[in-house]
């Protein structure tokens, strides 16, 4: 521990948004046709391991290892509304940037929003759910998505406000982040919040436990895949990702591959598995380190402190108007600059400037609604 901020979960985050820029900066295959080894680390996974650090924080806001109640959970699900709130808007304020990129925050927003309904439960409550969802919603998005209209971008943005229904459809299931197929992804990172995240055997569980999971879903998926053949080299075809999901038109064998982006129980869990991993690795790394390089950890991957501010800049980055296009050191620099700006906030122990307006924001809030 720092103050009152966990240094393994800063790791984990600055990891989660290096990755993510990774998928949008460095090329998804080589020269040879292989997947670059940027890709293969990061595709799919990278954004998972976001959401699950985001329900990690929801629970560590909302009581931690005992769950708030009453007037105090009340105040707690106005600082969420709020912060979510915020965060949709930056998502739609960002898509006007015509990045390139399909940018996470309005989606992001909507998970938090969902997950506010389940702050009250305990960590194996959360674990059932997450199950649950990773088996029943691929299957029910695959069978509504065919009678939904078709998603528009690929970032919702302010214009699609004027088709509220449409809009729904693509945040919750149609679009490039579904949030009813990825709330797995949050109730996980809450039943972790729930938990001892100081225990050295929790740590150890998250590790083994994501390890396993990873490997052994994406070898079923690939035996099961290699059954069809039908399904025969598409592995190969869809492992740079797909859009969000499988074809809604598409037989039902898709849901069997391991694909990123393509929110299959395969993918799901993989993904979980791989979040877990990170998580539990990091946590249980700098909690052996001693004080001296337990400090240098906390400033040099102090980008972890301040995810949004540094993923919206990304962001602005990828635009013709501030960074030349095609440039093949691109994420070298991306990198520096995002880690410079991160290690220079961490060593004033300053919070990003958007995290503080919605930290802010939230905090009054909450306090209206305790008094």
């Amino acid at each position: 521990m720092t103050g009152r901020r966990i240094v393994g979960l800063d790791v984990a985050r600055c990891l989660a948004l290096l990755g993510m820029v990774a998928t949008h900066v460095l090329d998804e295959r080589g020269a040879d046709g292989a997947l670059t080894t940027g890709q293969w680390l990061a595709g799919g996974r990278a954004s998972a391991l976001f959401a699950v650090l985001a329900g990690v924080t929801l629970a560590l806001m909302t009581g931690g290892r005992t769950p708030v109640v009453g007037r105090e959970r009340l105040a707690a699900t106005a600082a969420i509304a709020v912060r979510a709130l915020l965060v949709a808007v930056l998502g739609m304020a960002l898509a006007l940037a015509d990045s390139g990129i399909a940018v996470i925050l309005t989606y992001y927003g909507v998970l938090f929003c969902l997950g506010a309904l389940f702050v009250g439960l305990r960590t194996r409550a959360l674990l059932v759910l997450a199950g649950v969802g990773v088996l029943v919603m691929p299957v029910l998005s695959r069978l509504v998505r065919p009678h939904l209209p078709e998603r528009g971008v690929a970032s919702p943005a302010f214009d699609q406000l004027a088709e509220p229904g449409r809009l729904a459809s693509e945040l919750l299931l149609t679009g490039y982040y579904p949030v009813l197929l990825w709330l797995p992804y949050l109730l996980v990172g809450m039943a972790l919040g729930r938990a001892d995240l100081r225990s050295r055997r929790l740590q150890v569980w998250s590790l083994g436990v994501g390890l396993v999971l990873a490997v052994l879903t994406t070898q079923v998926s690939h035996a099961l895949t290699a059954r069809h053949p039908a399904m025969d080299g598409l592995p190969d075809v869809v492992a740079t990702g797909m859009f969000g999901n499988v074809p809604a038109d598409g037989p039902w064998s898709w849901l069997l591959v391991v694909a990123p982006h393509s929110s299959t129980p395969f993918d799901l869990s993989q993904t979980i598995g791989s979040s877990l991993f990170v998580i539990g690795a990091c946590l249980l790394l700098v909690g052996l380190l001693p004080p001296f390089p337990h400090e240098v950890v906390r400033i040099v991957f102090g980008a972890g402190t301040m995810t949004l501010s540094l993923y919206s800049l990304h962001v602005l980055l990828r635009t013709d108007r501030l960074w030349p296009p095609d440039e093949s050191s691109a994420y070298s620099w991306h990198v520096l600059i995002l880690l410079a700006i991160g290690a220079a906030f961490a060593a004033l122990r300053r919070p990003g400037p958007l995290e503080r307006l919605v930290s802010s924001a939230s905090h009054a809030a909450a306090t209206r609604v305790r008094r």
